[in-house]
């Protein structure tokens, strides 16, 4: 099972990423964030680092704003966790993988909010949804929705994620089911991680995946 953390601010929390094997680190580029990632982490630190797979976090940015972190901060990967189109998705895909974020409520109609991204993403990620707009809301929605989930294709799976889901996770046995990704949760404060809650974590998401 691989894993997102997200929510990255500073250096030092992205090399206890790497030296954890964490698969992916979520740098937030929206200003309302208190994650915001820009005004925290150059550019070169991150660039630089190595190890590990880097994504960017837009909400309805421009593509030449995307594109142009994306080459600052040698991403690998962008999620895009606002209001954009399967147009939008594939514009940006023509330059570097993308995940579309949802937010998921009481129901979800897969089939109707999910078909037109399939062919022009290349994972899905799933989130709590907020009646306060695009961020997260630190709760879990109810998971028992992605047992009717019509797809192959991959999705990471976010919300609330805590340190003691990992027996929860395992008992999911989703086919999809590509990464866990987590943020608040594992923090001290808005993007300032607490290092043992993510290895304690990380030791008993390998634990699933032997």
């Amino acid at each position: 099972m691989r894993i997102k953390v997200c929510g990255i601010t500073r250096a030092a929390d992205l090399q206890g990423l790497t030296d954890n094997q964490v698969d992916y680190a979520g740098f937030i580029f929206y200003e309302k964030s208190p994650r915001f990632a820009a005004n925290k982490i150059d550019a070169r630190t991150v660039r630089e680092t190595t190890g590990i797979r880097k994504v960017g976090v837009f909400v309805n940015a421009t593509p030449e704003q995307i594109l142009r972190t994306v080459a600052d901060y040698a991403l690998d990967m962008v999620q895009l966790h606002g209001d954009e189109t399967p147009a939008f998705c594939a514009t940006i895909r023509e330059t570097v993988p993308v995940i579309k974020a949802f937010r998921i409520g009481v129901d979800a109609d897969w089939q109707t909010l999910l078909a037109p991204y399939v062919p022009v993403t290349d994972y899905f990620l799933f989130d709590t949804a907020s009646v306060k707009g695009y961020g997260g809301t630190g709760e879990r929605f109810n998971w028992e929705l992605l047992q009717q989930y019509p797809f192959d294709h991959p999705f990471l799976l976010s919300g609330g994620i805590t340190p003691e889901d990992v027996d929860a996770i395992r008992e999911l046995e989703l086919p999809a089911l590509f990464a866990v990704d987590i943020n608040s949760k594992f923090e001290d404060a808005p993007g300032i991680k607490n290092m043992e809650k993510v290895t304690l974590f990380v030791a008993g998401m390998q634990k699933i995946s032997k």
